[in-house]
């Protein structure tokens, strides 16, 4: 097993393959390194392709101190992770909790970003449900360290927007869940108090990201509710943003539609390596709806 160390002395397990423009693969609250294997076979063909486990997830050290997790270092391990393996840029594709981390990278460290991929990202960023989205996070919290993760995770991995997975692949949602049982429980609980329950809105950061230029591509599942009216946000305010949305699909999209998250991904990818993925142009005024003059 490969570790690294981060600037506050936290081991995060890593692993790599393939060669070529680096891709990293940051994972969802629900899952681990692990997760991204259907990607890692995909990319690894043409790509040198990155996986990680975050803090808090076995093997990588679980840390006792509350301090040690919150979206600022999770944005920060994003970066520590670039700079051990020595790559000075790469494409950054997240999930969930995992997608963002990959947009406050875009923020912090644009000059670190070949591009960004932010998929099923919005879960606690609509205003109306910001209250709500930090009382149940912290009662996963509890839930997590009473029960331990091998019987919680039966009831996390049967939430609302993980149904479209279990239904149209049941071996491949059951594989999910099984892992989850395998987390930490309090590593979970850690986790979900410190970065789930504390990050801010993604409305609260229109500003910075009107001024955002790193390519983006968000991606989210059409039963994904609470992440289809971030996901028209993030597209209305990121200068040189594209919206896709998958039909029929829930909350786990990489592994619940890999095949079309993998052919989403890699067309993006080459658009930017191609100096085509655009800011919108100035001319396509949202507001108009046909011309006249």
């Amino acid at each position: 097993m490969s570790y690294l160390t981060t600037q506050d002395g936290v081991r995060l397990f890593h692993e790599e393959a393939g060669q070529g423009t680096p891709i990293v693969f940051v994972h969802e609250f629900g899952g681990d390194a692990r997760s991204w294997e259907p990607q890692m076979r995909h990319f690894s063909r043409r790509h040198r392709c990155i996986v990680f486990s975050a803090r808090g997830y076995p093997p990588s050290d679980v840390p006792d101190d509350l301090e040690h997790y919150s979206q600022a270092i999770a944005t920060r391990d994003i970066l520590d992770v670039l700079d051990h393996l020595a790559i000075e840029r790469a494409h950054i594709v997240g999930l969930s909790m995992g997608g963002f981390a990959t947009l406050h990278f875009g923020l912090s460290h644009p000059d670190r970003a070949l591009s960004l991929v932010v998929a099923g990202a919005g879960y606690g960023a609509e205003k109306a449900y910001e209250t709500y989205f930090r009382d149940v996070s912290l009662e996963v919290a509890r839930q997590f360290e009473a029960q331990g993760a091998p019987a919680f995770a039966q009831t996390y991995a049967l939430a609302a927007s993980r149904i479209a997975f279990q239904l149209k692949d049941p071996r491949g949602w059951q594989e999910f869940a099984a892992r989850l049982g395998e987390h930490s429980a309090r590593g979970s609980a850690m986790t979900m108090r410190g970065v789930q329950a504390r990050r801010p809105s993604l409305y609260d950061l229109e500003d910075r990201l009107r001024r955002m230029e790193v390519p983006l591509l968000v991606m989210a599942g059409d039963e994904d509710d609470h992440c289809l009216q971030p996901g028209l946000f993030l597209k209305r305010v990121v200068p040189a943003s594209g919206l896709a949305i998958l039909p029929k699909s829930g909350h786990t999209l990489n592994l619940e539609e890999p095949a079309l998250f993998n052919l989403l991904v890699a067309d993006f990818i080459a658009t930017v390596e191609q100096g085509r993925w655009l800011p919108r142009d100035p001319r396509a005024i949202p507001a108009e709806i046909m011309k006249t003059s």
